[in-house]
């Protein structure tokens, strides 16, 4: 059986204006989170699909790669153009991307 590459994109490369998915804890996005992401947990992707944009590509992101990966997966099985954000937050913190905190202590990725 083959099956297509996941279709990716580095951490650096998500457009400025992108839509960016953040399915991480809640722990984890409290402490560090794109500015302008919409935060879904896994856990809650199912049940609030129908929330996300059906005419934009969703830039796909969690701690490392490998929830948004299974995330990414399953929304190109129901017909969303969506992409994996290679490396997770921690990519896009070493990129030097932008983040904020949901606390009173300095932004970073758990």
């Amino acid at each position: 059986m083959n099956f297509a590459p996941l279709p990716a994109v580095d951490a650096a490369a998500v457009p400025s204006d992108g839509y960016l998915l953040d399915v991480r804890e809640n722990d984890e996005w409290s402490v560090g989170h794109a500015p302008e992401a919409v935060h879904i947990p896994m856990s809650e992707l199912v049940a609030r699909i129908a929330e996300l944009p059906a005419d934009r590509t969703i830039h796909v992101v969690c701690r490392v790669g490998g929830r948004s990966a299974q995330v990414a997966q399953y929304l190109i099985a129901q017909g969303v153009d969506a992409v994996n954000v290679d490396g997770g937050m921690l990519a896009w913190h070493a990129a030097g991307r932008p983040l904020v905190s949901e606390t009173d202590a300095p932004a970073g990725v758990l």
